[in-house]
This record gives C-alpha cells, structure tokens and sequence, in this order.
C-alpha cells in the first residue's frame, strides 16, 4: 500500500523539492554562455571589464555636469558654446582620450526684427518673448536667443489670418471640403503632428504669405498637467524655438551641401540655398496666440482641430488681420566639435563613434545635458578602467557636437569632411540626446537589433530592479491595444528596434554614410512642456525630469556597455534575421497603402517581394550558422585574416544600402531603407523611395524605385552571404 493520500502528496512535493533543487544545482554550477561574439577567452574578462564600467557612473557626477553645462545660454555660435566645448575636450583629455576641437564656419541667421502685431479687427501687440519665473534662477538670464524659428527667410507682410489646425497635407484637404484657401493669407498652426518645419513648407505650397506656429495647452500646456512652475507643462508665455529647415532635403549647412564647412570651403550664394523656408515663420505662446485666435471668424473648426484654449475655435479667413515682420543678419558663425579618441589596441581603424550634442537654444538641460552629462560620466568611467590596465581593441571615438539645434549641422559637416574615413572605418555610431525618467527606448538600424537587445537585458533598471529590457518589454506590451500591437512588440525573442527618421545627429552617419547607427534614451514617466524654451535649464530637470538621476546613470551604463561589448568582440555581433523580418514588414505596409488606394493601375511588388524572400534566407542562414559556431568555438578558430575579412564584411553590410544616386528630389538621402519623411520630417518613412511614390500615386516613380530598391536588397544579400562564406 502507498499509504493515505496526504502522505503520497507529502512524498510526491519532496521528490520534486529534490529534482528542482538538483536543477537549481546544476543551473547555478553551469557556467555563463559566453558574450555573443566572443571567444569563450574573451569573455570572461570581457565581462569582468563591463561589470567594473558600470559600477563607475555615478548620478552626482551627472547632476554636476548638466548644472555646470547649463548654467547659462550656450546656442551654437555664442562664446559660451565655445568656453563648454573647450571643457569637455579637457574633460576627455583628463580622462586618457586625445581630444581635439574641431572648427566650421556655418550659415547661421540671428534675429534682428520679430513683429507680430493683429491689426484688425483689433489691435494686439504680441510680446514674443518669455519672462522670468521668480523660483527659476536661471530663466531671466541675459543672453538668451530670441523666439525665433530659425532658417525661414525675411518678410514683412500684412494678411488675413487662417487657422490650419496642425498645418498638415490632411489638414489642407479638410479646408478644401471647406471651401477655405489660404493662398494671400497668413497661416496659424499648432506644434504637433509632425516637424515644425513641414508646416511652413506645405504652407507656402498652398500659397501663404506667412505661418505663426504656436503651442497649444492641450499639446503640452496645461490640458495635460499643471503647468511649469507648479508642474512640468508648457505655462503661459512658453514658446518652443527651433529651426525650420528643410532638413527632408538635408541637414547641415545650407551653404556647404555634400562637403564640410571648413574655414574657406566654397559655399553656395545664399540666393541658390534650396532648404530655407520661402515664407517668414515666427512660433508664439498660447498666451501670444490667444487674442489672434479669438478674432477669428469664418467656420467654427472640426471637433479634431480644436484645441484647449477657453475660445470658439474658428478657421477664419479673416476678420482678423496679422502684420507679420521677420528680418535676420545672415551671417556667418564658428562651430566646435569636440573629438576625442582612445586607439584601439588591435584594429586601430575600426571605429566605435559616440555622440551627442553640446549646443542648446537656451540653457538646455534636458535637451541636450541628459545626454551630454552622461556622456562625459561614460568618459570619466573609461578613463578610470584604462588606468586599471583596460584597453578597447577597436578604436572608441568620443563627440560633442555643435550645431545641431539649428539643422544638425556640427555632426553633418564632421561627417561630410571625414566621409572617406568613416566609410572605410566606422563600425557603428551610438547616439543619444534627450533623456529622463522610464523607459529604454531604442531606435536604429536593426541589423544591430539583437545585441542591443542583449545589452538591455545586462542593465539593472534603477527603480525596479529588473532589467531595462523586461520594463520596457512589459511598457510595450501594456501600451499595445490589439493583438496585432501586441505581436509587432516583439520580433522572435527580440524587442523590435525602431527605425529611424531625424532630428538628431545619428542622420548623416545613417542616412548619408551607411554607418550602422542606434539613437538611445529613457524616458516616458514624465511630463515635459518646456521644450526648447527658457525654461528647459537645471531648475525644471532636477524638480520634475529624472530627479535623482539615477537614469541618466542608467543611459551612461546602458551606451557605454553598447560601446565596449562592440568595441572588443572578437566577431562583430551584426545579426541580419531581425532586419529582414522588419523589411517584410515594411513591405506589406507598402502594398497595403497600395491596394486601399480606389483607381490605382496595375503595379508589380513581386520583385521587392522576391528580393526581401532572398535577403531572408541568407540572413537566417548566416546567423544560424554564425550562432552554431559561436557555440562550439569554431568561429573563434579560423585563421585571424579571415575573421578580420568576415568583420569587414559585417560592419560595412549597411554601406550595401546606400545608392550614389539618393532619393527622388534629394539626393543627399541616399539610404534606401530609412529616411526622414518629406512631408513628416522627424518622422521616418521606411523603403522611402517607394512609399513615398506610392503615396504621391506616382506610380511610374514607384516602379522605378523599386528597382533602385531591389539592387541595393541584392547588394546586401550577397555581402551577408559572403560574410557566411567565411564562417
């Protein structure tokens, strides 16, 4: 007899106590699986190194660099820009780095007159500027820019005044069904939807005169929380600055497109610039819009265009009258990178690039110094391992750009003097800017989608105590709706990694270079209304951004292991599965846009659809195959020249998917999977040659590029078949 029941549970919880404990045993004497892409020699030290890195940063250090980096205005061009620059060269230098400064000499208009005045059907005299908050000590410092949107040419003009919503292609199709035209009119749109710089551009396409940009209280105002100084929200007279650009066309100095703005380089005459806008453009605060806006007549505004303010929205024309004045000096200014390198010790000319910008509008704590901060804290912890004895096999590069407020413009003429280096060199840049409380969220190329995967599940969320990963994992799915959501979270074990558009410096390694590039930050738990305003300074970070800092610790921990672990593999840990999963993706989208346009003529997808099947088979092949020998150290033991040839052929696999010839009507673009949208700006169109056509329902345009599309997918395919070969 096996005796009463209660015993045989008894017995039976025992037994399985023992076989989880002997798991539990064996489990813990296994030894850990080698870094992907390491030699199982390798990566025990290399592992070592890394826990050592992230035990260095820390939060106070960070909080001291973004209070003394934001102590006073700092846009690009002004002697305080240069005086931090000159500072965190030293600071590289101090931490073993040869560092050096960098000079261009950029286009860079200054404002001379702001006018925005209602002049009938009554008169308001807008103030365009952002007084003091008794609490903020820095917000009434001299110095400071003016509200300006940077880049739109001079005017002075007098026009009946159009609400246009968000100022977006949607946008004008509604006015249309309005019957509303706003050719000899000026323009009032809100921020939002899309880049700033798209609402001028589509603007003067439907014949404007002028556009007023302002920010509306149920963007970032206090629809969505109490506003600064109370809270984090955009307050009364906050007004967001920035450039206006078109950098769709491409970024950098309008005068120098293609090459770098060396102190003497040729220029364009400003008469021949393509990328200013053609209309003058001035942003408001709500406070500023209020009285324009309340003098509207015409339709009341659809539900969707009416925002937060205590008014009747109204669409206009008229009878409001705007004078609207802009005037600037379009001179030139001197820009500074910072660069500092530490050599590699094995593959000198492999290169490991890490940026972020240094120039703010005002004093620009969260934008940039989150990500400046850190990144002098990843320096300073590399500095201390390499007096320990550590040194990088690939050269690591180090940067701080200049610029890049205004059109990106100190990363884009560094990478233009220096593209012949970076393309045979660089193995990948990593980028961040912005950063505060949350989230890791992660965007890039995704053939580096599985290692930075990897890297996010090796740092230790600070509120948590979870992995980044896991939080952002379950952020992800929390946030997804549908099933549909919910499946595009992942793609197999990985989280899937965002493609990129612009609006930071990782455009022109990407987009122009065909350097492999990752744009990372944390953030998603905290509310900001104070972008690119006075207010953005070290008052409102430390009282509602990441307050203790301990993320920004995280971000240094989170780059600079990014940075090591590819600094030292032995085999670069490129996976190529995720990138073609994503290109599927892509695809379908594409065909479906296509198939729900009514009329559209016959259009063939089999050749993108034959060539993407192809890319998909290599890449499974050559990751399992390169998983396989990791695994049983094969990998590690072929002849070193045909691991440096296999490594070669990895970190320029993205190069395989430039095309000399750019994009339809911008050239400088000439990435063929990713690209800033020409009517989304920030935003990114992926397969952009084809969409966008597809879009435009210009059909013949679209079948041409997929042919451009199709030799650079088959490129590709046969590099990373190439890099098999060598396994």
């Amino acid at each position: 007899m096996f005796g009463s029941r209660a015993a045989r549970a008894v017995a039976l919880g025992a037994t399985l106590a023992i076989v989880a404990f002997a798991a539990f045993r064996r489990l813990r004497a296994a030894p850990p699986a080698p870094l992907f892409g390491y030699a199982a020699a390798s990566s025990a030290p290399g592992v070592s190194w890394e826990q050592k890195f992230r035990a260095l940063p820390q939060a106070d250090n960070i909080r001291a660099n973004m209070q003394y980096l934001s102590a006073e205005p700092h846009n690009a061009g002004t002697p305080r820009q240069h005086v931090l620059a000159l500072w965190v060269m030293h600071q590289l230098q101090a931490d073993g780095f040869s560092a050096h400064l960098e000079e261009y000499q950029t286009l860079y208009p200054t404002p001379l007159v702001r006018q925005v005045e209602l002049v009938a059907p009554s008169h308001y005299e807008a103030k365009l500027q952002e007084p003091p908050i008794p609490q903020d000590p820095t917000s009434g410092q001299a110095g400071q820019m003016p509200t300006v949107n940077m880049y739109a040419v001079d005017g002075d003009v007098t026009a009946p005044l159009v609400y246009v919503n968000y100022g977006l292609p949607g946008d004008y199709a509604e006015l249309a069904k309005l019957g509303i035209s706003v050719r000899g009119k000026i323009v009032i749109a809100r921020y939002g939807g899309s880049w700033r710089g798209i609402k001028p551009k589509l603007a003067h396409q439907h014949g404007a005169l002028g556009c007023l940009i302002y920010s509306d209280p149920r963007d970032d105002g206090y629809y969505q929380g109490d506003p600064y100084p109370n809270g984090a929200y955009r307050p009364q007279w906050g007004v967001q600055r920035g450039s206006v650009m078109e950098m769709e066309l491409y970024p950098g100095d309008p005068e120098t497109p293609g090459w770098g703005s060396v102190p003497g380089a040729k220029r364009l005459p400003l008469s021949q610039v393509p990328n200013l806008e053609k209309i003058p453009v001035q942003p408001l605060a709500w406070g500023d819009a209020l009285p324009l806006l309340r003098a509207l007549g015409g339709p009341v505004a659809p539900p969707s265009w009416r925002g937060a303010l205590p008014i009747t929205y109204h669409v206009g024309p008229g009878p409001a009258v705007v004078h609207l004045q802009e005037k600037s000096n379009w001179g030139l200014a001197n820009l500074y990178d910072v660069v500092g390198t530490i050599r590699g010790s094995e593959h000198p000319n492999q290169w490991i690039v890490r940026g972020n910008h240094l120039d703010a509008w005002v004093n620009g704590a969260d934008d940039p110094l989150s990500g400046q901060s850190s990144l002098v804290e990843e320096a300073r912890a590399f500095g201390v391992l390499l007096r320990q004895g550590w040194r990088p096999k690939r050269t690591i590069v180090y940067c701080a750009w200049d610029g890049e407020e205004p059109g990106i413009i100190g990363s884009t003429e560094f990478s233009e003097t220096h593209a012949a280096e970076l393309q045979k060199d660089a193995v990948a840049y990593f980028n961040t800017d912005t950063s505060g409380r949350g989230y890791l969220q992660l965007g890039g190329s995704q053939t580096l989608q599985h290692f930075l995967n990897l890297v996010a599940q090796d740092i230790t969320d600070p509120q948590s105590g979870t992995s980044v990963w896991l939080k952002a994992e379950q952020h992800r799915l929390a946030a997804a709706t549908t099933p549909a959501a919910k499946a595009a979270v992942m793609d197999g074990g990985d989280l899937r990694v965002a493609a990129l558009g612009s609006g930071s410096d990782f455009s022109p390694f990407l987009q122009h270079l065909g350097i492999a590039a990752a744009d990372l930050s944390y953030g998603g738990e905290g509310g900001n209304g104070v972008y690119h305003s006075a207010y953005d300074d070290f008052y409102w970070y430390t009282h509602f951004g990441d307050t203790t800092f301990v993320y920004e610790r995280a971000l240094a921990q989170t780059v600079g292991t990014a940075v090591m672990r590819l600094a030292d593999a032995d085999v670069l840990p490129f996976q190529f599965t995720g990138f073609a999963d994503n290109l599927q993706r892509y695809e379908r989208q594409i065909e479906g846009e296509y198939q729900a346009q009514a009329g559209a003529p016959a259009f063939d997808f089999a050749p993108l659809r034959q060539a993407i099947g192809s890319l998909h088979q290599a890449a499974v092949g050559y990751d399992r195959t390169m998983a396989a020998d990791a695994a049983n150290g094969s990998l590690f033991a072929i002849p070193a020249a045909q691991r440096n040839a296999l490594n070669h052929l990895l970190y320029t696999s993205e190069r395989t998917l430039l095309s000399p010839r750019g994009l339809p009507r911008r050239p400088w673009y000439q990435h063929q999977i990713y690209a800033p949208g020409l009517f989304t700006g920030y935003g990114v169109k992926t397969l952009p040659g084809v969409r966008e056509a597809i879009e435009q329902k210009d059909y013949a345009t679209a079948a041409q590029e997929e042919q451009v599309l199709v030799g650079v997918l088959n490129a590709f395919t046969r590099q990373v078949e190439a890099a098999q070969s060598k396994l």
